[in-house]
């Protein structure tokens, strides 16, 4: 692999005392044969051998860069599961072992057309209670409207999966499916359900290591759970997220039962370390960069009647912190993937303002 010649290079530099200083990309490449056959013992020797490494290193990087399917050179343990074609461009679906939550995760991930010639900004989708990767990709209709735009998509799982946590597949609202995008911090759940860093580091890192991204240009959005989820990642991260929007997003979690199950599950009985993951409480003290904020919420929604979304709180925060914040309640809506498909192009329009500016 290219970072071992490059290390063999190093120590056989300072044998012969030649000063040369070598810097290496993430990539995982094989030089060409005779470079690993050569036995170096001189400088000049030396120098020859690291001009044929870096010569190698800038082809393969061209080749990167020029190939229709971006090739996947940084971790190899990288799975396609599936690809389909969709509007010019692919619809994937990949599986890796998540160093955080040490487990097999999977992704969808969507690459317009753009993305076989340049660079493109990525958008994270993060979905609600009980979902995985598929429901977004299979039912949201976002597909065009990203290949216009040039938009990358990515869409992880909601949770870790098959950890073996006594009690993990117990309840819709807790465990398997319902990660709510926190770092837990109580046993038995510590170990695995690191959903905010997963979303925050671990699959933003793996994203950028892979597939032809801008990683100054990231934008997130969600659903319920995943509203919420995308409104904490961008309140905690100031400056990281170009923009954010949310579907009846989960507004106020400290105050509600869905918030108040997860949170005292994952965090502990001390309700004053739930306000970290907490939209509500976070856009009270936000100081960072300016947020443009769109909520799509439907009239019908059963959730909202029954006071698990508690959108007016997080609205009433907004209103005081002089936060834009754009609200629409659509009439007759519910919360189901019929309401988002209807609005999802809107949605990909608004981050296509701030990651195509």
């Amino acid at each position: 692999m290219l970072r071992l010649q490059l290390g063999f290079i190093h120590r056989l530099c300072s044998e012969n005392k030649t000063n040369i200083n070598t810097s290496q990309s993430g990539a995982e490449v094989t030089p060409p044969t005779h470079v690993t056959d050569h036995v170096v013992s001189t400088s000049s020797q030396v120098l020859s051998l690291l001009r044929t490494v870096l010569l190698w290193g800038k082809l393969c990087a061209a080749a990167e860069n020029t190939s229709s399917h971006h090739t996947i050179f940084q971790n190899m343990a990288l799975k396609q599961i599936s690809s389909n074609k969709c509007f010019e461009g692919f619809q994937k679906v990949f599986e890796h072992d998540s160093m955080e939550l040490k487990c097999k995760m999977r992704f969808g991930i969507y690459l317009p057309p753009k993305a076989e010639s340049g660079k493109c900004p990525v958008l994270y989708w993060l979905s609600g209670l009980t979902c995985t990767e598929q429901n977004f990709i299979t039912k949201a209709s976002y597909h065009q409207a990203a290949s216009e735009l040039g938009i990358i998509v990515v869409a992880p799982d909601t949770s870790p999966r098959g950890c073996n946590i006594d009690g993990e597949e117990e309840s819709w609202d807790f465990g398997t499916g319902a990660g709510f995008y926190v770092n837990a911090t109580e046993e038995p759940w510590k170990t695995n359900y690191r959903m905010y860093s997963y979303v925050v580091e671990e699959l933003p890192q793996l994203i950028n290591g892979n597939f032809p991204t801008d990683p100054d240009r990231i934008s997130i959005f969600g659903h319920s759970m995943g509203g919420h989820g995308a409104l904490i990642c961008a309140l905690k991260n100031p400056g990281k997220y170009k923009s954010v929007s949310a579907f009846a997003p989960i507004c106020n979690p400290i105050q509600c039962p869905w918030g108040q199950k997860a949170f005292g599950g994952y965090l502990g009985s001390d309700s004053s370390k739930w306000e970290a993951y907490d939209a509500t409480h976070l856009v009270k003290t936000y100081s960072g960069s300016q947020l443009d904020i769109l909520i799509d919420q439907g009239k019908d929604d059963q959730f909202l009647s029954a006071g698990q979304l508690l959108p007016d709180n997080f609205i009433a925060a907004c209103t005081e912190r002089k936060i834009p914040v754009v609200f629409r309640l659509q009439e007759g809506y519910d919360h189901s993937y019929f309401f988002i498909t209807t609005f999802v192009n809107d949605h990909i329009r608004h981050h296509g303002k701030y990651l195509n500016a």
